[in-house]
């Protein structure tokens, strides 16, 4: 969601936000389930705003489903980004907790000073869709490309996920960010997993040609569609899938 900052071609570092543009352009693709990355604005320092604003403007827009929503452990380094999970769901939810990924040991420079990465989170929940339980996990993973290092230098949080998805067992649904570079097995590692992504070769972020946004699903779902829908509402695009249970 970018916190509600704005695309704009000509100006990628913009700072005009319009949260309810975002609202608008989720509801325009009428999905039963939404998992969404970076829902509040970041600031230098960690400060967290409660109750969550943007938050409010995302359950106003959408009557009628239920959600959740989970901030990333407090980061005295945080950078001021977007952070912040929110899973929406036309089901009741049911099962809401959060998983904390760990931060790895390394050292980077924004802005004229020393930074170290936040530690980030999962948010996991539940709902019954025809009376099958299916398993709901929202994330997003640190973008070690952009700090100069991989997520194969720092597998922590990737493993982490991994073991807690081999735990889920039954139908199962995972989206998010991953921040995953080419080049770094994030595909395979959740195959081994026994997930599969709705799609891996259409570009999901504007700023580099990559691949970050992904939903995928277990061996409980059958793909029926996936694309890769543009939006002026932020710096990725929307990721949005049509699944149906296997018999």
């Amino acid at each position: 969601m970018q916190n509600g900052q704005l695309w704009k071609e000509e100006d990628p570092d913009c700072t005009e936000q319009d949260f309810s543009a975002g609202v608008e352009f989720l509801k325009s693709l009428d999905a039963d389930i939404y998992f969404l990355q970076e829902v509040e604005r970041g600031y230098d320092g960690g400060k967290q705003v409660y109750p969550p604003p943007n938050y409010g403007v995302l359950k106003d827009g959408f009557p009628g489903f239920d959600s959740a929503f989970v901030y990333p452990p407090v980061n005295p380094d945080e950078l001021p980004f977007g952070l912040g999970l929110a899973v929406l769901s036309r089901w009741p939810l049911g099962g809401v907790g959060e998983h904390r990924l760990p931060a790895s040991d390394l050292e980077f420079e924004f802005d004229g000073r020393k930074r170290r990465p936040s530690q980030r989170s999962i948010l996991r929940a539940n709902t019954v869709v025809d009376g099958r339980v299916i398993q709901l996990v929202n994330t997003h993973l640190q973008a070690y490309f952009m700090v100069g290092s991989s997520s194969l230098e720092h597998p922590e949080q990737r493993e982490c996920l991994e073991s807690l998805l081999k735990g889920l067992g039954g139908a199962a649904l995972l989206g998010g960010d991953f921040n995953s570079a080419p080049g770094e097995g994030l595909d395979k590692q959740m195959q081994e997993s026994g997930y599969r992504s709705s799609q891996t070769r259409e570009a999901t972020w504007k700023r580099r040609p990559y691949v970050v946004d992904h939903i995928f699903y277990g061996e409980s779902f059958r793909l029926e569609k996936s694309e890769v829908i543009p939006t002026a509402a932020s710096d990725h695009h929307a990721v949005r899938a049509v699944f149906s249970f296997e018999e």
